[in-house]
């Protein structure tokens, strides 16, 4: 049975997520040149970004790669998990709940190790949708098409009935180059109005795509 699908990013889209500064100011504190801890920490963060590593494991690597003892490694995690959560974006979130049972529902994100547990306990987006793709989780990071198909297979829908909502260009590029209609988040008023459009059209037949 052919429905209408809404699935949308959380970085930035559900969650405001605004730079808090937190690299610099560890940098600072130990002393270390601007940029050093991205350098050392590069291949940890994009290995939890795919799941490759565990928690523990990161942890361990933060405290070897830059020095700290448990008590500095806990507070340099707290601190980066400050920034990756942000805050809720409650207008677009209430409006999203507000579609449950219209359509069908999902998130595709690119996450990091530990993500899910941290925003079910805070944000509950597995009550706001009926499916979450999290990169760390399938292995597999936007904008490779893969994890847009996994998106639409996760909810049973076909592309050209899904829109996608992103903040980052690339991400709605690589949507549409599946078959999937998507849109640029900028602001909730102009969100809101292109879901809104999108689920007035109803469903399409295969083979007939509208990219938005």
């Amino acid at each position: 049975m052919m429905a209408n699908c809404v699935i949308l990013d959380i970085g930035g889209v559900l969650e405001i997520t605004p730079e808090t500064g937190w690299v610099q100011q560890w940098e600072e504190r130990l002393e270390l040149p601007s940029g050093t801890v991205h350098e050392r920490m590069h291949d940890v963060w994009q290995a939890g970004s795919v799941g490759s590593v565990s928690e523990q494991v990161v942890q361990e690597q933060v405290a070897e790669r830059l020095g700290l003892d448990a008590p500095h490694v806990e507070a340099f995690m707290a601190d980066l998990w400050t920034e990756y959560l942000g805050t809720p974006n409650e207008e677009l979130i209430a409006y999203v709940r507000g579609l449950r049972g219209s359509c069908r529902l999902g998130i595709l994100s690119n996450s990091f190790v530990g993500a899910r547990e941290r925003e079910t306990e805070l944000y509950r987006f597995d009550e706001l949708v009926e499916q979450i793709v999290y990169s760390h989780e399938i292995g597999i990071e936007k904008p490779d098409p893969r994890a847009f198909e996994a998106a639409c297979a996760s909810l049973e829908a076909r592309p050209e009935n899904c829109l996608f909502i992103d903040d980052v260009a690339a991400n709605v590029e690589a949507a549409q180059a599946v078959g999937m209609q998507a849109h640029l988040f900028e602001d909730n008023a102009r969100t809101i109005t292109r879901i809104a459009a999108h689920l007035a059209t109803g469903p399409r037949a295969a083979g007939h795509v509208l990219l938005g």
